[in-house]
């Protein structure tokens, strides 16, 4: 995970890249085993690994904007990631979606992208002016 925000953040904090790269990761086995170990007992402690991902926004967002919104924004990505892997496919058919729309993540992917921009107020042309 630590590299992955290290090649984010030095390829200018691209917020659909950022998406992206934790998509790989989750589906690369890293969500299955978070479940698996939460399932197991294991609860984390608050190591803050994605610490840096929170800086890095929050440098985007306007000054005055809360950093417990910008903790609480990277929490719900984070979760949202780890169950992706995992169940996607059959959330995106509950909520009525078939065919290649409920098994490819790519357009959940982009929707992610989207709602971290909405969420934090950044723009997409703000991040190439404001990089961390």
């Amino acid at each position: 995970m630590q590299d992955v925000v290290a090649a984010w953040l030095d390829s200018g904090a691209d917020l659909l890249e950022l998406v992206k790269s934790l998509e790989t990761v989750y589906r690369g086995g890293y969500g299955e085993l978070a479940v698996a170990l939460h399932s197991a007992g294991f609860r984390d402690r608050g190591s803050g690994m994605l610490n840096p991902v929170v800086d890095a926004l929050h440098r985007l967002r306007s000054p005055g904007s809360s950093i417990d919104d910008t903790r609480l924004t990277v929490a719900a990505l984070h979760q949202a990631m780890a169950t992706e892997a995992l169940y996607g496919s059959g959330f995106r058919r509950s909520a009525g979606l078939t065919g290649a729309a409920a098994k490819d993540s790519g357009t959940q992917v982009l929707w992610w992208a989207r709602q971290l921009n909405l969420a934090l107020g950044i723009e997409p042309a703000q991040q190439n002016r404001r990089r961390p």
